[in-house]
């Protein structure tokens, strides 16, 4: 099969690599029909997350249909529509049952292969999903099967990333970083009840999604507007970068006693405010991966509902053939890039 793979910094091929085949009784193979190039692979592909075997097959967000079962899964059948989460649980550990399903101890990482252990992505004609009948989800004939897809990683992780932020009725929030998990984090916010959420960036495109979306954009670059944000402060910030001076822009707009929830992947050594300073403003600080598995469906309804144009967060969609293009388009942001659809 065809697949995307990394090999190094700024090094993703398009190849063909061995078919995936059931290996466990509880996997299902799945005929990849959509992929999607999410923030977190350019951790990756930039070099910032190390430790990545060359080879691996890249990618944690997809839906498809499934081709082959085993013997344990009763559930899913050849045929099905689902959509995946991107990491797998088996729904009855401890750990799941709290709800925490992207820290199951049997759950793996799509897309993680490392010294020989792990999974291999799903930016491919195929992907291996163990823990199938627990892992995926039914995805619904009649809705956008790109709206579908976003329920999978960066719509759920906008949700889990608000609910973190404690958005309540009437809240006043800011949202900084308004790359695809940023943007479901604004939707996830008004459908909260926040009263007003202001949207931080400094890419036209972004902001004018964020604003159709039903934010107030503010340009990061406008020394003024962000200033007087910061002198009247927010209830709660949505950090969706992943980057200390992301962490400290959010830290100095936080109220007293409010919150920061940090969805972007840090990897970085050390907080970018001091233990004092979060005491000295009664801070709340929230951080980790999604559970997706757990907000898949509540994302699915959400979807259902019709209330946002969540696909208009894709401004390219692209054959997976033209991955290693996809890739360049959106870690820099060329021709207008917000996120990256692939069709194998």
């Amino acid at each position: 099969m065809r697949a995307l793979t990394f090999h190094g910094p700024g090094d993703v091929r398009c190849e063909v690599v061995a078919d995936p085949g059931v290996r466990d009784p509880g996997d299902a193979v799945v005929q990849v029909e959509l992929a999607a190039i999410c923030g977190s692979d350019l951790h990756v592909y930039r070099g910032h997350e190390v430790g990545l075997d060359a080879g691996t097959v890249l990618g944690h967000e997809f839906l498809g249909r499934v081709v082959a079962v085993g013997d344990d899964v009763g559930r899913l059948r050849p045929g099905d529509a689902v959509v995946g989460p991107f990491t797998t649980s088996c729904g009855a550990c401890a750990t799941c049952r709290s709800g925490l399903t992207c820290r199951c101890p049997r759950g793996e990482l799509l897309g993680w292969v490392q010294q020989g252990r792990g999974l291999h992505g799903a930016q491919a004609d195929h992907v291996r999903v163990p823990l199938a009948d627990a892992t995926l989800v039914a995805a619904p004939p009649d809705l956008d099967p790109a709206e579908v897809l976003l329920c999978g990683d960066v719509l759920a992780t906008g949700m889990f990333c608000a609910e973190a932020a404690d958005v309540r009725p009437g809240a006043e929030v800011a949202v900084v970083g308004c790359g695809p998990v940023g943007l479901m984090g604004v939707v996830a916010a008004r459908e909260r009840g926040a009263a007003r959420v202001w949207a931080l960036d400094a890419v036209p495109e972004r902001l004018a999604l964020a604003e159709r979306l039903g934010a107030r954009p503010l340009d990061v670059a406008d020394d003024v507007a962000l200033g007087r944000l910061r002198a009247d402060g927010v209830d709660g910030v949505l950090e969706a970068v992943g980057s200390p001076a992301a962490t400290r822009l959010a830290f100095d707009l936080v109220r007293p006693g409010g919150t920061l929830a940090a969805c972007g992947v840090h990897t970085e050594a050390h907080f970018a405010f001091a233990p004092g300073e979060a005491y000295d403003r009664n801070l709340t600080y929230r951080a980790g991966r999604c559970p997706a598995r757990r907000l898949l469906e509540p994302a699915l309804e959400l979807v259902r509902a019709g209330r946002y144009d969540l696909a208009a967060v894709f401004s390219h969609r692209l054959p997976l053939d033209e991955g290693p293009r996809a890739y360049e388009l959106f870690d820099r942001k060329l021709e207008g890039c917000t996120k990256v659809l692939l069709v194998p």
